[in-house]
């Protein structure tokens, strides 16, 4: 699924759109057994009520596409035959109806998650009247239906007490919950939402943590492989680069080919491509080059590339060069610069000993105060 797709499915997420009538799931404690379940209307709560799960649901279909959001893709054989495909396609064509299937994905998730607290596994199945638009924007009839399952695990944080009014006893007091239910830590979709049409061959998965993609979770739902978190490729890659340039590594190196992957993502943005952007081997070997890196260091390069991430492995960029800063330190100092005026940072030798030099013609501030700084 690409961004327009993902972002056509969340805007359903609302009590005015929302096709989703209930939800169920159960209770899991950190011994990995299912404690209680639930299955409640949504047609029975409150507005408020429904719009907190709604808005919860469509945290599993947040973050950014290639890193807290991957297209997971099943095998002929695994749509034909495996038990996993299987399973996920009795909840989905059951609407979760299937006891059976259904409390056998509640042990299965149970088996393969640990957390610090209780955790919620919850289900919802949704069917989506796709409807045609005119050139003006006007929706027109419903052409098709697209049904799917959603899951979002969610970790339940034990609630402190607190002094509150009590309005049926008319006294002040300490107010009680159980439990807060917290942010989904991961979950998924199924089917993919490609071409605005069902894929079976696909879901999407999503992960709050960009460290940690559950694997266990991921091999157990749907077999089949991950890419690395986005935290281990970042880590990965600069691994790769330090060694592929060893001597060579200079500040100038680094910031050129971190400069040219930053201008494609920015190029990407700009651009409004719906589609992830990636990158291949070759393509961060030609930045190599335009980097001015030797023939024989590129060589280097391309071979810890595949040792590193794999054979024919494409990532993003974005997920390579990591968050939106620039960082320069030394065992004392630590400068973070705006990655867009990496051009305000050079290295020099001055009298043989090395300095990192920063362009400050103004602006200067020393924990809050302006300061000014001498001709001299």
């Amino acid at each position: 699924m690409n961004n327009r797709e993902i972002s056509e499915i969340r805007r359903q997420f609302r009590a005015d759109k929302s096709g989703i009538s209930h939800v169920r799931g159960c209770c899991v404690n950190r011994n990995h057994e299912i404690i209680s379940e639930f299955d409640q209307s949504l047609g029975l709560m409150t507005e408020d009520e429904t719009e907190e799960i709604l808005a919860l649901l469509r945290k599993t279909l947040s973050g950014s596409s290639g890193a807290n959001l991957t297209n997971v893709t099943f095998s002929t054989q695994q749509v034909q035959e495996s038990e996993e495909h299987k399973l996920l396609t009795a909840l989905r064509t059951s609407a979760l109806k299937d006891e059976e299937a259904v409390h056998a994905f509640y042990e299965k998730v149970a088996k393969t998650l640990s957390f610090d607290a209780n955790f919620l596994i919850f289900l919802a199945y949704d069917s989506y009247d796709m409807y045609s638009r005119s050139k003006d924007g006007e929706k027109g009839e419903s052409t098709e239906t697209f049904s799917y399952i959603l899951c979002s695990i969610c970790p339940l944080k034990p609630a402190k007490s607190a002094l509150g009014y009590i309005y049926h006893e008319g006294k002040l007091g300490n107010i009680f919950s159980d439990s807060v239910l917290a942010a989904p830590e991961l979950g998924f979709m199924f089917p993919s939402f490609d071409d605005r049409m069902a894929n079976i061959y696909s879901a999407l998965y999503y992960t709050r943590s960009k460290a940690d993609n559950h694997e266990a979770f991921a091999d157990a739902v749907f077999h089949a492989p991950l890419p690395m978190p986005v935290t281990a490729q970042s880590e990965t890659f600069k691994s790769v680069l330090a060694e592929t340039l060893a001597e060579d590594c200079s500040y100038d190196a680094v910031q050129s080919v971190y400069g040219q992957l930053r201008e494609m993502v920015d190029n990407h943005k700009a651009s409004k491509d719906p589609d992830p952007l990636t990158v291949t081997k070759q393509t961060v070997s030609a930045v190599l080059k335009s980097c001015g890196v030797p023939e024989e260091r590129v060589s280097t390069f391309e071979e810890k590339y595949d040792e590193g991430f794999g054979v024919g492995v494409e990532l993003s960029p974005a997920n390579v060069i990591g968050s939106a800063k620039f960082e320069v330190k030394t065992p004392d100092v630590t400068i973070r610069v705006n990655p867009e005026r990496t051009d305000l940072v050079e290295t020099r030798v001055i009298d043989g000993i090395k300095y990192v030099l920063v362009r400050a013609d103004s602006g200067v501030e020393v924990n809050g105060i302006a300061v000014t700084i001498n001709q001299e």
